[in-house]
């Protein structure tokens, strides 16, 4: 029984309880935020926060049934089924949010997985122009094969996301569509790829603490721990079954950030969608209980997110500052007397 639980103990942890992580989990809200912003100063600079913009470059008509998405053809929720995107039109965008702050730039592709076809011949195209840019490139294109995941490495892909949602026994609830499985094992081909990983889930979609507690363990238990765990917070879209679902209360959006940041002591902790239901004040107890990274820019994919401007502002007023693209490689690389 594993009873340590000093940052240097947790940083080395794939094999957590369920018990062990309901008791850092349903901890008092300030002292859990304490213990992870304790953790988090040990593995990170509290000042840096990873800001990147994400890009649909290929919307709606998905054959998933994801519960909470806009772009499944399942539900009637006034997205337009557009085409993948120019390979001229996705290097403006990336150039554009290079030139606003980003250091990461994700896309995403409204595909249940990918095919090998001329869109994917694109899309690996697009990834080496927007690498040789100088930022992080990230893309979620769902389901993923061994050889697919080495082509994107080969491009130049920086990381890939692909969520676990939520937990196992309640996944059944939102998706049909896919398995569990077939989540983790893209997440799997990824890795062994020696694509960074993205993966985390959504919270307010109807499930307990209990499928909260697991959806965690099933990512602190991966090893390595994903690089970006991404917090989400449901929004409600118009025609979709999760569309009276009422907002996450703020508290426990940094209590899930918290919890992960504990587990997972050397991972980027996003804060993620549902930030526009934020105040400035929410945003920044998620920052003291562990969050450094956000999604900038004013949609994500298909949904609202802050503008720019108020990120920007947002920063000034914290003493917050962008984290450096690739800054893991530099540090790893750097001769020491360059220190």
């Amino acid at each position: 029984m594993k009873t340590s639980t000093t940052p240097k103990a947790i940083s080395e942890m794939h094999d957590w309880t369920k018990e062990e992580i309901a008791k850092i989990y349903n901890m008092p809200l300030l002292d859990l935020v304490y213990k992870a912003a304790t953790v988090h100063r040990e593995f990170h600079d509290p000042s840096e926060v990873q800001v990147c913009s994400l890009l649909s470059i290929k919307t709606g008509g998905c054959s998933e049934d994801c519960g909470y998405c806009p772009q499944s053809v399942h539900y009637e929720t006034g997205v337009e089924v557009q085409p993948l995107l120019a390979f001229e039109d996705v290097l403006e965008k990336a150039a554009m949010a290079k030139e606003a702050g980003a250091t990461r730039f994700c896309m995403g592709a409204a595909w249940r997985e990918v095919r090998d076809n001329k869109d994917f011949e694109r899309v690996l195209k697009i990834v080496s122009a927007v690498n040789d840019l100088g930022l992080e490139v990230c893309a979620t294109l769902g389901m993923l094969n061994e050889e697919q995941a080495r082509r994107l490495k080969e491009a130049g892909l920086y990381a890939y996301n692909h969520n676990v949602d939520t937990s196992e026994g309640y996944y059944k609830s939102i998706i049909t569509t896919r398995t569990y499985k077939d989540r983790l094992d893209t997440i799997k081909h990824t890795r062994k790829a020696d694509i960074t990983v993205c993966s985390g889930g959504i919270i307010g979609m109807g499930e307990s603490d209990d499928d909260r507690i697991e959806m965690l363990m099933t990512l602190a238990n991966l090893d390595p721990h994903p690089e970006s765990v991404p917090i989400n917070a449901l929004v409600p879209v118009a025609g979709t079954p999760l569309e009276g679902r009422p907002p996450v209360d703020p508290f426990e959006f940094a209590r899930m950030i918290a919890t992960a940041r504990i587990l997972m002591p050397k991972s980027m902790v996003r804060l993620s969608a549902g930030r526009l239901e934020l105040s400035k004040e929410a945003q920044a107890f998620c920052f003291l209980a562990g969050a450094n990274s956000i999604f900038a820019g004013d949609k994500l994919l298909t949904t609202p997110n802050p503008p720019v401007d108020e990120d920007k502002e947002l920063f000034q007023e914290l003493g917050l500052r962008p984290r450096k693209a690739f800054k893991e490689e530099v540090v790893n690389s750097a001769h020491p007397s360059d220190n």
